[in-house]
């Protein structure tokens, strides 16, 4: 017969595979462990409300999202991308540069690939592709590729959840994955300036230097926001979930006030789409809190912790096999389900071993990120997919090539834990 445990990981797969939402199939075979391992069937309601109900940080999610979806209405968006081609776009290949530059921009506004991608990656798609400047298939390439920049540079819904799975300070995860973003960016960068020579990509027509000054001032109050975000959290005036309300109200003061480009239309549907998105990761951390607690019930953390003690592996090792293991875990699963129930299992291993905790958290993310654009499941290939239309052939051969570049970036923040650690202990981090 088999255990339950054993039966509520296939209830969970099975229920997955017929098209109901993971957090729900995760909800579903933890209550049906408990009723076949004879344990109270209110545990999973105990699990879920106290889990979900006495996190404060949770409540910095909505606020970001958000934040992003009033800085997305408007004019905003717009004076950001003629600051980045002002920027940029003077160079071989400058819109696919530009597409680059304001996905790092817009990382300090979201905290999530898809938002990005969804928002800027569509006016990007748009641009990139008009009079037949870039084929749609290398714009939707890079439109996935650079989205993914978005949740590692701060702020970042997944370093949230880390934070919460984890108990890291939120603050100095929230550094960590600044370098780390910009690096990605770099490596992008590069590829681009590579190809561009090699396709003879277009040049944007150049920007007189007289005129920056005026465009970065139009610009000025929505490039403003990062700075404030993370000004107030690390002066410790608020915490990260008051340094997210105060974001939000600053997006939408400067879409109402200073552009006046949002109207009460936008401004409800900015709420709307925030809770839409809410309401879908709130089910997911809720259903990996109540599986969770079959998690723990099992002692699935403490047997993989003595497997890999077993195996005498150095820190080294184990970072390398989490980022084979997270890496083809991101072609199949969501994101924030790799967050809440595969990450915390490799916790207990990575404290064994002395790895800093900021470290692979940052580790973590970018790999689950990378995961977003890996074939055959990245949640971000069949969105661009959907919106350059494009065949899946065609964008996956466009997006090996910032694959490659991806990893060796991440390879790089593995090997040398200092590009995470830096800023941290710059402001104080102990780690």
């Amino acid at each position: 017969m088999s255990s339950p445990f054993a039966l509520a990981v296939g209830a969970i797969v099975l229920l997955s595979v017929l098209g109901l939402p993971v957090g729900h199939a995760m909800i579903a075979g933890s209550v049906l462990y408990l009723w076949v391992a004879g344990l109270d069937l209110g545990t999973a309601a105990e699990q879920l409300l106290n889990g979900m109900y006495t996190s404060y940080l949770l409540l910095a999610i909505p606020l970001f999202i958000l934040a992003a979806e009033f800085m997305n209405s408007g004019s905003i968006m717009d004076r950001l991308l003629r600051f980045c081609n002002a920027l940029v776009g003077r160079f071989r290949g400058g819109m696919a540069h530009v597409n680059v530059v304001q996905s790092i921009i817009f990382a300090g506004m979201s905290g999530s690939a898809l938002a990005d991608a969804a928002s800027s990656g569509k006016i990007m798609q748009v641009l990139m592709t008009r009079d037949g400047r870039y084929t749609p298939s290398f714009a939707a390439a890079l439109t996935a590729a650079s989205s993914v920049i978005g949740p590692i540079i701060p702020p970042s819904i997944p370093l949230v959840i880390y934070a919460l799975v984890s108990d890291t300070s939120i603050g100095y995860l929230f550094l960590g994955g600044v370098i780390p973003g910009l690096l990605m960016g770099i490596v992008q960068m590069a590829l681009i300036a590579t190809v561009a020579r090699r396709r003879n990509f277009p040049v944007e027509e150049k920007v007189p230097l007289r005129d920056l000054p005026r465009i970065t001032w139009q610009a000025f109050p929505a490039l403003l926001m990062p700075v404030i975000l993370l000004g107030l959290m690390y002066s410790g005036v608020t915490t990260p979930t008051e340094a997210a309300a105060a974001a939000a109200l600053y997006a939408l003061l400067v879409s109402a006030v200073v552009y006046r480009s949002i109207s009460w239309r936008d401004i409800y549907n900015a709420l709307n789409t925030s809770a839409r998105i809410t309401i879908s990761i709130g089910m997911l951390i809720a259903g990996a809190l109540v599986f969770n607690y079959v998690v723990t019930a099992e002692n699935v953390p403490k047997t993989v912790a003595a497997l890999f003690s077993g195996m005498q592996m150095t820190p080294l090792v184990f970072l390398l096999l989490a980022n084979v293991l997270l890496l083809i875990l991101g072609c199949f699963l969501e994101g924030t389900t790799i967050l809440l129930v595969i990450v915390p299992v490799l916790l207990p291993t990575a404290r064994s071993l002395g790895i800093d905790l900021v470290h692979f958290g940052v580790v973590a993310v970018v790999n689950i990120m990378i995961g977003l654009i890996t074939p055959p499941y990245g949640l971000l290939l069949f969105m661009m997919m959907k919106i350059a239309e494009v065949s899946l052939r065609d964008l996956v051969r466009e997006v090996v090539p910032f694959l490659g570049v991806m990893i060796v970036a991440l390879a790089l923040i593995t090997l040398f834990p200092d590009l995470v650690l830096f800023l941290p202990r710059l402001f104080g981090y102990k780690g």
